[in-house]
């Protein structure tokens, strides 16, 4: 294992962790850490099966006196979001995650970390390969895809799985039992393209947003970062209201599940727009630096002048465009009544691409109450269908509706008492896990979801807590001798 974690406890979740970030794992591309998961079972001489999707459970006997104890499911997800830095060289479909330790935390050098979920799965192989820990009978259960939709979970087939009782490890705040979290799904919107040859007298300019802090859209939504592709929309209208400009692309986000850090726009402009077009840059750096001063401390614009494009969206196609990424629904729509603090409901503008003939938008809502979902998706769609834009909507992912009567909480409840003579706090999540989805596929299971500390999921600045996977670890122990 390398120096970097030398001398960390557990030994065993940080030289998994080690081993498994050395391989390219993006979502839909998790087949080299399947590979992983498989050989480990493979060297310990443990049964495991996969199912037509590529989820793969890893089956451990119980120990000795605990053969009669429930079946207990440690379940986490084999893929990560892939974030970097500009400017930041890394190639995610082959380069290791390089890592870093920084003042107690373990996080990366300008990419995403992949803590969310690799610890998690990491501390289910820990369990697997110690032959020295008391537990129940295990199932790891590593699913596929959960970033990009939650595909692996809902491919689980009725019979994959023995057990009725699930660890999910796969939230982010030590002390925190979640018994809950919010459904979601998505909405995708295109237009078709008018082009039109670049009128004489133009030139070309391109503008560009960075330095956001991005960030997971349902954990983070709560924190009002800046969206890199609202913000440069919103400059734009205003230079349209008394300068003539005519877009030629717009590009920026790069997951539906993380807030926009950067973002570009290409216009053609005559010479006095172009200097309005300056002015802005300028003003609106200060005017944002303003209004984002609590929690965005790094935005920045670059301006610069490139070869004349051939063609233009038409006039009227390019205000168009600009005014509907401007006025599209982005933030928290509604806060909880039933659960102090906790979004109930929002969306996230995560995506535009400007492709050869159509303009690309991906948007995600998410919320805890069904019918909100679909409310918030249906005022996205509203406004594309005004903006003239086609509409196609996914089916989305269940909530987790929580169980207080649950008896694996009542337990993990009292295990922590004990443990740290104080009350675990009882929550529920503004983000999708796959607790919603397994509790319809497999009726009855009765879950919880921990995990250690980590921050800036889903972007460059993710970091895990290296004494709070320690803490985790020796409370999840306690959990299964308990059970």
């Amino acid at each position: 294992m390398s120096n970097v974690f030398d001398g960390l406890e557990p030994k065993l979740v940080w030289e998994h962790f080690y081993n498994i970030n050395q391989i390219p794992r993006c979502s839909k591309n998790e087949e080299g850490a399947r590979a992983y998961v498989k050989g480990v079972a493979d060297r310990l001489n443990l049964s495991y099966k996969e199912d037509a999707v590529g989820n793969i459970v890893i089956k451990k006997p119980a120990t000795a006196g605990m053969e009669n104890s429930p079946i207990v499911i440690l379940q986490g997800h084999l893929d990560m979001v892939c974030e970097k830095n500009k400017g930041t060289v890394h190639d995610f479909d082959k380069d290791p995650i390089k890592m870093l330790i920084e003042d107690g935390w373990v996080t990366a050098d300008g990419t995403t970390l992949g803590a969310d979920n690799a610890i998690g799965v990491c501390m289910g192989l820990a369990l697997l390969e110690d032959n020295n820990l008391a537990h129940p009978a295990l199932e790891v259960l590593c699913t596929i895809d959960e970033e990009t939709g939650m595909t692996g979970a809902m491919g689980l087939e009725p019979g994959f799985l023995e057990g009725n009782v699930m660890l999910n490890l796969d939230t982010e705040e030590e002390g925190a039992l979640y018994i809950g979290c919010a459904g979601g799904k998505h909405t995708i919107m295109t237009k078709k393209i008018e082009w039109e040859d670049m009128p004489a007298g133009l030139k070309t300019y391109s503008v560009k947003i960075n330095g956001l802090r991005g960030g997971h859209s349902g954990l983070n939504i709560i924190d009002q970062f800046g969206n890199a592709i609202k913000l440069l929309s919103r400059m734009i209208y205003k230079l349209g209201e008394t300068f003539s400009y005519r877009l030629v692309s717009f590009n920026g986000g790069t997951a539906h599940n993380a807030i926009p850090r950067e973002a570009e726009v290409v216009l053609a402009l005559d010479e006095d727009a172009h200097k309005k077009l300056q002015d802005l840059t300028e003003l609106y750096a200060e005017v944002f630096s303003d209004e984002f001063s609590a929690v965005e401390k790094n935005i920045t614009f670059a301006m610069e002048e490139l070869a004349n494009a051939p063609k233009v969206f038409s006039d009227k196609m390019g205000r168009n465009t600009i005014a509907f990424l401007y006025s599209i629904p982005h933030g928290v729509e509604a806060m909880s009544q039933a659960v102090e603090g906790l979004v109930e409901t929002s969306t996230n503008m995560a995506i535009i691409e400007t492709r050869k003939d159509e303009v690309y938008l991906l948007t995600s809502q998410r919320s805890s109450v069904a019918s909100s979902i679909i409310d918030m998706a249906d005022k996205v769609k509203a406004s594309a269908e005004l903006a003239g834009f086609d509409v196609e909507q996914g089916g989305g992912y269940p909530a987790w509706q929580p169980n207080p009567d649950s008896n694996l909480l009542k337990a993990c409840k009292e295990v922590y008492s004990k443990k740290y003579g104080e009350e675990a706090e009882i929550k529920a999540v503004h983000a999708g896990l796959e607790c919603g989805i397994i509790g319809e596929q497999f009726p009855g299971m009765d879950m919880i979801s921990l995990g250690p500390d980590i921050l800036g999921a889903h972007s460059p600045d993710e970091k895990v807590k290296i004494d709070s996977v320690k803490n985790v670890w020796e409370y999840l122990l306690d959990v299964l001798k308990a059970l």
